[in-house]
C-alpha cells in the first residue's frame, strides 16, 4: 500500500514540473518514476491475479485521445443486427377454434346467396329436395331469382310463397340430394349461447361471423303496406354476431349446426352492424314455411286485443300488487274473439284498468311476446283456449276460439306510435 502512495505521488509531481517547463528536473523525476513503476508493477500484478507477461504500460503519446474504442459484437448481437423473417411458433389449436372449423365446413355447402336484379341477400337449403329458405323483403320486389352456391353452382329458383307478417319466403330449385340444414327449437336458446350467422354481408358470399344470443322475447314489427296493421313478430332473437346487409335471410346457426333464426335485422344508425341483430326464431320459421309449402300463404290464429306487458307502476296504479306480471289488455277489437268471450279493455284515455292475462292454456303469462308467441306458435284457427285473467284484481278463467287474423284492423284509437295516453314506450301489438 506504502508503494502504491509513492507512486501516486510521484506521478503528481511529475505533472507538477512538466506544466512549469522543468526539463531537466523532468528527466531526472521521469526516470526516478518509471524505475519505481517498474519496481511495483510485478506487486500489482500479483494482487490483481494476472501475469506479469500481461501488464504492458503503453505511452501515453501513442493514444489518440480522440479516437472511439468500440466494444467487439458477439455472435449474437451480429445476427440480431441483420434484418431477419422470424420462424412461425407452432401453436396448439383451441378446442373453440376448431368447433369453428369443423362447422363452418360442417354447414356451408347448405348457404346460399339470393340473387335478383334489384339486389340480394342470403338464404339456406331446408329441405335436400331443393326448398330454400329466406327473407320475404329479399325477394319483394319481384323479378327472376337465382341462387348461388359455395362451390360456384348456380340456379333459378320458383317462389313458393312469402309471408310479410313473418319476413319469410319459401323458395324452390330443381335439385335433389342437396345438403340441408336441421331446424332446432329456438325456445331452448339461453342468453350467452354460442351462435354463428353465415351469409352474404356486402355480397361476400359464405362469410362467416360468431357472436353469442345476447337477448330473448324481442319483438319486431311485421310488414305491411297498411297503417291499420300493428302485428309483430314474437320471440326474435337478439345477437352481437356481425349481421350486415345481405345477411338477411341466411341462418343463424348454433354449434350443434341447427338453425335457430334467420338473420332478419339491424339495430343500427350507419345501415351497419353495430352488435345488435335480430333474427326470426326458428320456431316461428317452422310454422310458416310448412304452411307456405302446402298452400303458398299463412293463416295466423287471433285472439283481438291490443296492450303490453303490465309494469309494476301499472299495476300499483291499478289497485294490485307491484309485483303482479301479465298482459294489460287495453283495447278489445270489435267483432273479435276476446270481445265474444267477454275479455274487457281499459280506460279509453289512459289505457288502464282492463283484464290482465297471467296464462293462457297453463302457460304463465309474463311478457306481451309470452302470450302473442304461443298464440302464433302453438295454437291454430279455430282452436279453443283457456285464459286466466285478473279483473279488478280477481282472478277469473275464460275461453276463447281463436279467429283467423284480418289483414288489417280498425283501431281508430290506436295512433301509429302507440295509445294516446299511455306511458311512454308501452307496446301496441295485437295478436
Amino acid at each position: 500500500m506504502q508503494r502504491r502512495f509513492s507512486v501516486l505521488f510521484m506521478m503528481v509531481a511529475l505533472v507538477a514540473l512538466l506544466l512549469t517547463g522543468c526539463s531537466t528536473i523532468t528527466e531526472t523525476v521521469g526516470q526516478a518514476v518509471s524505475d519505481q513503476v517498474a519496481s511495483v508493477l510485478p506487486t500489482l500484478a500479483a494482487s490483481a491475479s494476472l501475469p506479469t507477461s500481461d501488464a504492458v504500460l503503453q505511452p501515453a503519446s501513442q493514444v489518440d485521445p480522440t479516437a472511439t474504442v468500440e466494444a467487439p459484437f458477439t455472435e449474437a448481437e451480429d445476427a440480431a443486427a441483420e434484418p431477419a423473417v422470424i420462424d412461425p411458433v407452432p401453436v396448439q389449436q383451441m378446442a373453440q377454434e376448431r368447433v369453428f372449423i369443423d362447422l363452418y365446413q360442417r354447414v356451408n355447402p347448405a348457404v346460399v346467396s339470393v340473387n335478383l336484379t334489384s339486389g340480394g341477400g342470403s338464404g339456406f337449403v331446408v329441405d335436400p329436395d331443393g326448398y330454400i329458405v329466406t327473407n320475404n323483403h329479399v325477394i319483394a320486389e319481384g323479378g327472376p331469382i337465382v341462387v348461388g352456391f359455395a362451390d360456384g353452382s348456380a340456379y333459378d329458383a320458383e317462389l313458393i310463397g312469402a309471408d310479410s307478417q313473418a319476413d319469410l319466403a319459401l323458395l324452390k330449385i330443381d335439385a335433389t340430394g342437396l345438403t340441408a340444414l336441421p331446424l332446432g327449437d329456438s325456445e331452448a336458446l339461453e342468453v350467452g349461447q354460442l351462435v354463428v350467422a353465415i351469409g352474404s354481408p356486402f355480397g361476400l358470399d359464405n362469410t362467416m361471423t360468431t357472436g353469442i344470443v345476447s337477448g330473448l322475447s324481442r319483438s319486431l314489427p311485421a310488414d305491411s303496406t297498411t297503417l291499420g296493421s300493428f302485428y309483430t313478430i314474437p320471440s326474435v332473437i337478439q345477437t352481437d354476431a356481425a349481421i350486415n346487409p345481405g345477411n338477411s335471410g341466411g341462418p343463424l346457426i348454433t354449434l350443434t349446426g341447427e338453425v335457430v333464426g334467420i338473420n332478419t335485422a339491424i339495430e343500427s344508425p350507419v345501415r351497419a352492424n353495430s352488435g345488435v341483430g335480430f333474427a326470426v326464431p326458428s320456431n316461428v320459421v317452422k310454422t310458416v314455411i310448412t304452411q307456405l309449402r302446402e298452400g303458398g300463404e299463412v293463416t295466423y290464429p287471433w285472439l283481438g286485443i291490443a296492450g303490453g306487458t303490465l309494469t309494476s307502476a301499472m299495476a300499483e296504479e291499478m289497485g294490485l300488487n307491484s309485483a303482479t306480471r301479465g298482459v294489460l289488455v287495453s283495447d278489445v277489437t270489435a267483432g273479435g274473439p276476446a270481445e265474444a268471450a267477454g275479455l274487457q279493455g281499459g280506460d279509453a284515455q289512459t289505457g288502464l284498468g282492463g283484464d290482465v292475462i297471467t296464462a293462457i292454456d297453463g302457460q304463465t303469462v309474463t311478457l306481451f311476446d309470452d302470450l302473442l308467441s304461443y298464440i302464433v306458435v302453438n295454437a291454430t284457427v279455430g282452436q279453443t283456449v283457456t285464459l286466466n285473467i285478473l279483473r279488478d284484481g280477481q282472478p277469473q278463467t275464460l275461453t276463447v276460439t281463436l279467429g283467423e287474423r284480418p289483414a288489417t284492423i280498425e283501431q281508430p284509437q290506436l295512433q301509429q306510435d302507440g295509445f294516446e295516453g299511455l306511458p311512454e314506450g308501452f307496446p301496441t301489438p295485437s295478436p
